[in-house]
């Protein structure tokens, strides 16, 4: 099988040996999990999982937008949250980006993220 990467010079740097994203012969764009760091300082964003939320958001319209795709693209959405208090906060950004008929989805509660951030969420496309 033959790997082609995406690599978005507007996204925030990866935290480690992976790349923006990679799609394989199907077609299918996987999207690695994007945290709430802001590009232009490659720092966390300050604030609620809200803010978080929706700078992962941002970063991830960037990759997406670099391989030729949208959100309307989205088929499978995984969020990870390191506080499931936070689901409804992340829900209200959440439905700004998607609208019915709304990608599969999975959030899961995890113990920690990346540099302490609140919430990290990952896409196929």
């Amino acid at each position: 099988m033959t790997r082609s990467t995406v690599t978005d010079p507007h996204a925030p740097e990866p935290v480690g040996p992976y790349s923006h994203a990679a799609s394989c012969p199907s077609g299918a764009l996987h999207l690695s999990g994007q945290t709430p760091i802001d590009p232009s300082t490659g720092t966390l964003v300050e604030g609620d999982v809200a803010a978080q939320t929706e700078r992962v958001f941002a970063n991830l319209e960037s990759v997406l937008t670099a391989a030729g795709r949208g959100f309307g693209d989205v088929v499978k959405v995984n969020v990870y949250l390191v506080d499931m208090a936070d689901f409804a906060a992340m829900n209200r950004v959440y439905e700004t980006v998607f609208s019915a008929p709304y990608p599969a989805r999975t959030t899961v509660a995890v113990v920690g993220l990346p540099l302490g951030a609140r919430v990290e969420i990952e896409l196929v496309a």
